[in-house]
């Protein structure tokens, strides 16, 4: 159980309903997620106009290929069950490709950097080198798409943050971070 109340959606707040419905146009469902940062509109905000910034720069299939290799390094069962179903059914990716993901790497080379990226990304904090820099930028990622790489991974740690912290009861096919080898 969340350890953080998780409000019904007609329990939000009055300034997240219009956020929330939205969101359920989008994705035909609110998932706990988002039901659970609507209890600050401020929040709630920040999230979904960070996300709808970044879906129009990187295609969706390296977007969600962050996002689970940032839920595996931060342990976020919630964010690894939402974007193992996010991967398979709306960016279609392959389970095999989705496992790589976990472990920070990717089948296409281009996504591999990128993912490897994000990755260091995380784990430093941000303090990566100048090796990374180029690695990255070798794969063919101008210095504007490292800077989208870095806000997807921003967007992808808030999530995993939250997540973590509320134990936000998992409304997606249950992925664990404890269980790479059995992933997707």
């Amino acid at each position: 159980m969340a350890r953080i109340a998780i409000p019904a959606l007609d329990a939000a707040p009055a300034a997240s309903a219009p956020i929330l419905d939205a969101v359920n146009k989008q994705l035909g469902v609110v998932p706990n997620l988002f039901r659970l940062v609507s209890i600050s509109p401020a929040a709630l905000t920040g999230l979904t106009s960070l996300s709808g910034a970044l879906s129009k720069t990187l295609d969706v299939r390296t977007r969600e290929r962050i996002a689970l290799a940032v839920a595996q390094v931060n342990g976020c069962d919630y964010c690894l069950s939402a974007h193992t179903y996010l991967g398979l059914n709306t960016a279609r990716i392959s389970p095999e490709e989705i496992t790589l993901n976990r472990q920070g790497r990717s089948g296409d080379p281009k996504a591999d950097a990128a993912v490897r990226f994000a990755v260091k990304v995380t784990e430093a904090r941000g303090r990566v080198s100048e090796a990374d820099l180029h690695a990255v930028r070798a794969a063919g990622y101008s210095d504007a798409q490292i800077v989208d790489i870095v806000g997807v991974v921003a967007e992808n740690v808030f999530t995993n943050l939250i997540n973590n912290v509320a134990q936000t009861d998992i409304d997606f096919p249950v992925v664990s971070a404890d269980e790479l080898g059995q992933a997707a």
